[in-house]
């Protein structure tokens, strides 16, 4: 319903590989949510049976190159908002011809005179949108080299070719990286199945031992713990039928990590984990220990290996590169690293969402990433590794690391995702949803439903400060999940399920992204 796996495999999960494919002596650590497998195996499945029989894939983009929605048609309007959202204007820099395009149909779509765009501009329009966010790495392929030289007026075979090209690069998606993992480019690991916030779901409790006295949802969550435990087990179950491999990090969460849930993942036979160094500086903070060296792994009583990502650095990458010459930036990552390899630190651990910060680079960070990548592998006191190879290396022996205080990448606090009312009524709406799915017979579909319901998104964007528009998209969906869960159990759902959860706006704040490092 929203485009954003489909775009993403267009850019970054294409340029991400291609980075790694260029320098041999990278090595770097992917992770993939197992729902994220399922969308890109899904958008496969509907584009062969797009291109096939003509059957709608039900994604709008995608359906529109091969017919476009009705004059008058909701769907018309909806498709028109799609292909304007505000792109980066990086990415605006290198699309005149969608620029000029969308700037006419935006004119339309506020006047409501969407109905007066000619069909031909509308297919323009899209043809160009999707065209911008073809990542780097393909940028150079004649089929798409040709409809960006010609600019407007594509034909329906122009348009078939460019999703027989989209479905060439989705199918390419998983196979490249399965083999720049088999070939020890990269270790992938895996986030538990639909990317829930393990230690809420264990005990919303976790959530005040870094912010004391905030207001928890009256019920606590019933069957937590096992739920956490088959988000582990399914998902892991998946990746192996991907990969071919079970893999041996979990990255948790939004690194939303507690005591319990660090147990957990051990628990589950996971050689290692990851959070946020706030995470670990509550937790030694707390034990006195406020003097350890956090460029380090640790290892926890379960027993289980935990890094911590520098935040300085990570978040550089994330946040401040994008404005800078690319020289610039790689010569300004590395020169704090060298005085801390001489020090005797062993492990800098730099975290992102990795496919967020690039639209807002210079060549969709194609410059700056491999520019980094070349340096660090050619250095002489500094080496790339995966959080395997760490294991491995016997100078990396990890500290012990004590109870943990619950935490996450956004503050070192659980409150982006509980404590405010709207975030507590989403919650409590889960929670009598799973207590009649407790008295339901627990048919595989059902559970699979109860699984999505309990991502971690739904709690995000409530309560915020997000834009409207972004909060009421959520807060459909997470609805409409809930109800298909009722369904599933053989139950219509309360009424309030038919409330909108209150949000966006004034109240939430303007101005959100989808840009969501941490």
């Amino acid at each position: 319903m929203l485009p954003w796996v489909l775009l993403r495999a267009l850019k970054d999960y294409s340029d991400m590989a291609a980075h790694l494919e260029e320098v041999p002596e990278a090595r770097a650590v992917v992770n993939f949510s197992p729902v994220l497998l399922d969308q890109l195996e899904d958008h496969v499945r509907r584009l062969e049976a797009l291109l096939r029989e003509g059957r709608p894939a039900g994604e709008p983009l995608s359906d529109a190159l091969v017919e476009l929605p009705a004059p008058g048609a909701a769907a018309r309007a909806e498709l028109v908002a799609a292909c304007t959202r505000p792109l980066a204007p990086r990415m605006l820099e290198r699309a005149p011809a969608y620029r000029e395009a969308a700037a006419r149909a935006v004119i339309e779509l506020r006047h409501g005179r969407v109905d007066s765009l000619p069909d031909q501009d509308l297919v323009d329009l899209v043809v160009l949108y999707l065209l911008a966010w073809c990542g780097e790495s393909l940028s150079d392929d004649p089929r798409l080299v040709a409809l960006r030289t010609q600019q407007r007026h594509y034909t329906a075979a122009q348009c078939r070719e460019l999703l027989a090209w989209m479905l060439e690069v989705l199918r390419a998606i998983l196979p490249r990286y399965r083999l720049l993992a088999e070939r020890g480019r990269v270790e992938l690991s895996m986030t538990p199945y639909y990317h829930p916030l393990s230690p809420l779901l264990i005990d919303f409790g976790a959530a005040r031992e870094a912010a004391p006295g905030i207001e928890l949802p009256a019920v606590p969550y019933p069957g937590g713990l096992e739920r956490a435990r088959w988000h582990l087990r399914e998902g892991a179950a998946r990746f192996a039928q991907v990969f071919g491999f079970r893999p041996r990090g979990c990255w948790p969460s939004e690194a939303a990590l507690s005591q319990a849930a660090l147990e957990l993942i051990a628990d589950e036979g996971f050689a290692w984990t990851a959070s946020s160094q706030s995470v670990l500086a509550a937790t030694l903070r707390r034990h006195g220990r406020e003097r350890d060296d956090p460029h380090r792994p640790y290892r926890s009583a379960a027993p289980l290996t935990c890094f911590f990502r520098d935040d300085r650095f990570s978040d550089r990458i994330g946040f401040v590169y994008k404005d800078w010459n690319a020289h610039d930036a790689v010569a300004d990552f590395v020169a704090p690293l060298e005085p801390l390899a001489r020090s005797g630190a062993r492990c800098v651990a730099v975290i992102l969402d990795g496919e967020n910060p690039w639209e807002w680079y210079a060549n969709n960070g194609c410059d700056f990433v491999r520019g980094l990548y070349r340096r660090l592998s050619s250095h002489p006191s500094l080496r790339m590794a995966t959080f395997s190879d760490c294991l491995a290396d016997p100078q990396c022996a990890p500290a012990a690391l004590p109870p943990l205080v619950a935490g996450s990448w956004v503050h070192g606090e659980l409150l982006t995702w509980i404590g405010h009312p709207q975030k507590n009524r989403a919650w409590a709406l889960l929670v009598e949803a799973k207590r009649r799915f407790d008295a339901a017979p627990r048919a595989a579909r059902a559970q699979h439903l109860l699984g999505v319901c309990e991502g971690s998104d739904w709690f995000w964007w409530p309560g915020g400060p997000h834009s409207a528009e972004t909060v009421a998209d959520f807060d459909r969906l997470f609805r409409l999940h809930l109800r298909n869960l009722y369904a599933a159990i053989g139950e219509s759902g309360p009424a309030e399920l038919d409330r909108p959860l209150l949000g966006g706006g004034a109240e939430n704040g303007e101005g959100g992204t989808m840009l969501r490092s941490a």
